[in-house]
């Protein structure tokens, strides 16, 4: 089988000269005699037989039609020339159509001297009027205006292929903007996440080993928890740099639902008193789900953590039929300030919304609490 996908891309990575030109040799052969002499007439002289100035006048016609695009500007005046040879001659060849079309490339694809070009083919056409007018042609101003307004049709095409071109340059340009932020978004908010919980984490771990010089048992404890703490650390965000790498293939290492009991662990061992309890049967496909249910819990108890350390914490995660519902509850005195900046709730807000689901936090009757209904 014939890979179309290859010889397509080979032949878009030749020059584009080349990739013009069988259009240029196209048009080149219908004006041979031996398929016809049935052009393009301007006016009612009699067609002459084609001859070596013919021959001349076809090759400046359609010949630079493989240049229409590397060109512009030049290949049109060449054109032209060959057309005025053609009409003023009254060869009348087939040639008069690749004038047409390097008159709508010219209008898509010149870009400097895009006035003084317009101003020299105008000037021609008038020229070429009243050469034929001299000649005997019969044709009066409307016939000549309406000629013109003809040829100038297809400069406007052109020049309105031109513009859909620089909209959808524009479009792509806002895209490419959009998919950069969107990025640039998702990395802000995993390092938030990451870096926020496991430090936050290490420094109430250690500021716990500072009172526990007289128990060594206790202290080894503490120092192993912030060790293994920096080292989890360490790892994600590894995993996160992964992800800035243009090679990078997911390898399906971001955190489930099952790490939460880690992340229970830590927080802890950091003095945070947590009851995790888990209800329900796992979905057998949670797609994204689950690694936005523990962004959610993460970033909870980093807050409880933070702003409202010692307060008891509860965090229930229930399984549903097509959703995985969080519940997250920090009571006590103080836990009212378990909201944080905003900044990582605001993230997880964005988090679930993308993916359908439904996220609240706020002060409750006995401290503070983040719901999130996630879809899996």
């Amino acid at each position: 089988m014939i890979d179309t996908g290859a010889w397509s891309s080979r032949w878009r990575a030749l020059p584009v000269t080349v990739r013009d030109l069988p259009v240029a040799v196209g048009v080149f052969v219908l004006c041979l005699p031996a398929l016809g002499n049935a052009g393009t007439q301007f006016g009612d002289l009699p067609t002459r037989p084609f001859d070596g100035w013919a021959l001349v006048a076809v090759v400046l016609e359609c010949l630079p039609l493989a240049t229409r695009r590397r060109w512009p500007a030049a290949s049109i005046l060449v054109a032209a020339t060959g057309f005025g040879l053609d009409q003023g001659l009254a060869y009348h060849t087939v040639g008069g159509t690749a004038f047409a079309l390097g008159l709508v490339s010219a209008g898509a694809y010149v870009e400097r001297w895009r006035a003084g070009v317009m101003t020299a083919l105008s000037v021609s056409f008038v020229a070429l009027a009243v050469l034929l007018n001299h000649r005997g042609v019969t044709d009066g101003p409307v016939e000549w205006v309406v000629t013109y307004v003809v040829l100038a049709a297809a400069w406007v095409m052109g020049s309105w292929l031109r513009s859909a071109r620089a909209l959808e340059a524009e479009r792509r340009q806002h895209l490419a903007r959009a998919v950069r932020e969107a990025e640039r978004t998702r990395i802000a908010r995993e390092l938030h996440d990451v870096v926020t919980h496991h430090v936050t984490a290490m420094v109430y771990q250690a500021e716990a080993a500072r009172y526990l010089a007289a128990d060594p048992a206790r202290l080894d404890e503490t120092l192993g928890a912030v060790t293994g703490t920096g080292r989890q650390a360490i790892t994600d965000l590894r995993h996160l740099l992964d992800l800035l790498n243009p090679e990078h293939h997911s390898s399906g290492r971001e955190p489930t639902i099952g790490a939460l009991d880690v992340l229970v662990g830590q927080t802890r061992d950091a003095g945070q008193p947590v009851d995790l309890v888990i209800d329900g049967v796992e979905a057998s496909s949670t797609g994204s789900g689950e690694f936005v249910t523990y962004r959610v819990v993460q970033e909870a108890l980093t807050n409880a953590l933070k702003y409202a350390h010692g307060c008891p914490t509860v965090v229930r995660v229930s399984y549903g039929e097509k959703r995985i519902a969080v519940d997250v509850r920090t009571t006590g005195t103080g836990s009212e300030a378990a909201s944080g900046s905003g900044r990582g709730l605001n993230g997880l807000r964005d988090r679930v919304e993308m993916l359908g689901g439904t996220f609240e936090s706020g002060p409750s009757d006995q401290g503070f609490v983040v719901r999130a209904v996630i879809p899996a």
